[in-house]
């Protein structure tokens, strides 16, 4: 198959998209989904072709790279960002067979795949496949998806991760039951399939070993799907930082010192300050110097392993208590319904929820330090 050419970028086009999620925030908010529209301008950013390999047409980028265009989206808006991180998708589906793939990227690089993993529903082996029915939450980005993915589970067959069925978006039906505060405009809602034959090559098992060699593919999957959710903390604590120091200078009705002229505001504003970007440095240089040992190596070293699932949960730890401190000094109108701090706050706080960045994933990085049993995405 020809794989597709990327879209032409003028210099100036991720500034005017960035741009316009912010001032389409509060429609987001509204809808409880991120429309068709801006997905593809996520297409136009290279989003979904970001991990794609050359020869499908994909522009092979690196996971720091990735993650920081994912940074830039979620400081514009949050569940933007969080929808345009299933971009990351390319790498789980790197274990589908060679054939599948090329069947997929080649003919579109920006392909989207969305869907759910757990709890797995049982399916039936039938000629063709499997035949796959039942409900799974926690969709995230499912109403722009080309498609769709299912945690199934075979008789005849037995893992700790789930197979994951892959079929057309067309052949499932979205039930909307995402209604939250935090990450409200992900889109997050139910996907239900009934009797959907499913060809054995279109399953993989989460967290497998890729059928292809290249380096993104190398390295720790499960690390990954945690480093480009936990980014989009990182964004919003930007985002809540940025709009404290824009207020700073705004006079007081009641007449008192304008906020960034009150000490106790200077010094927690410095706290929250150096807690975000000393978690972003971490973060982003983890990820690159775990990028580089796969130049020359298989694999990356345990220690690296476990540091690249660590530095996902402080990202999404020190970005959610950034935030928090942000809307703390905000003052007495960060309460009103859609107001930034609040939002970003929320958001950022959604993100440290997450199973793959919740305090759980502290208890694994540890017990790998020490050598003790730990959950699956750890070595």
């Amino acid at each position: 198959m020809t794989a597709q050419a990327a879209p032409a970028e003028a210099p100036d086009t991720k500034a005017q998209i960035l741009a316009e999620i912010r001032d389409r925030a509060p429609e987001f908010q509204k809808r409880r989904h991120i429309p068709q529209d801006v997905v593809d301008q996520f297409k136009t950013l290279g989003v979904y072709r970001a991990f794609v390999p050359e020869r499908f047409g994909g522009d092979a980028k690196s996971p720091a790279a990735f993650c920081r265009l994912i940074e830039d989206i979620a400081a514009a808006d949050a569940s933007a960002g969080w929808v345009a991180s299933f971009g990351v998708s390319a790498t789980y589906l790197s274990t589908l067979p060679p054939d599948t793939y090329a069947a997929i990227y080649g003919n579109n690089p920006d392909t989207v795949f969305a869907g759910g993993m757990f709890p797995p529903q049982a399916a039936k082996t039938v000629d063709g496949g499997y035949e796959v029915t039942g409900q799974w939450p926690w969709c995230s980005g499912i109403v722009g998806a080309d498609l769709a993915g299912a945690g199934i589970k075979v008789e005849d067959q037995s893992t700790t991760l789930p197979l994951i069925a892959v079929m057309p978006k067309s052949k499932v039906e979205i039930v909307d039951t995402w209604n939250t505060t935090g990450l409200r405009a992900t889109g997050s809602h139910d996907i239900r399939a009934d009797k959907v034959v499913v060809p054995r090559d279109w399953t993989f098992v989460r967290g497998s070993k890729p059928t292809m060699d290249d380096r993104v593919f190398r390295y720790p999957s499960m690390a990954l799907a945690s480093q480009v959710l936990a980014v989009v903390a990182l964004g919003a604590a930007g985002a809540a930082l940025d709009h404290l120091h824009a207020s700073g200078s705004r006079k007081s009705v009641t007449g008192a010192p304008k906020p960034g002229a009150r000490p106790y505001l200077q010094t927690e504003f410095a706290k929250a300050k150096g807690l975000y970007l000393g978690a972003q440095a971490l973060f982003y240089d983890t990820l690159e110097e775990g990028y580089a040992e796969l130049e020359h190596n298989e694999s990356v070293s345990r220690d690296m392993h476990v540091r690249l699932r660590l530095v996902a949960s402080k990202a999404a730890k020190d970005g959610a208590e950034a935030a928090r401190m942000a809307f703390a000094l905000g003052g007495s109108t960060v309460i009103e319904e859609g107001h930034p701090l609040l939002r970003h706050m929320l958001d950022a706080a959604g993100v440290a929820q997450h199973a793959f960045l919740s305090e759980g994933t502290w208890t694994g990085a540890g017990a790998a330090f020490f050598d003790e049993p730990t959950m699956p995405g750890y070595p």
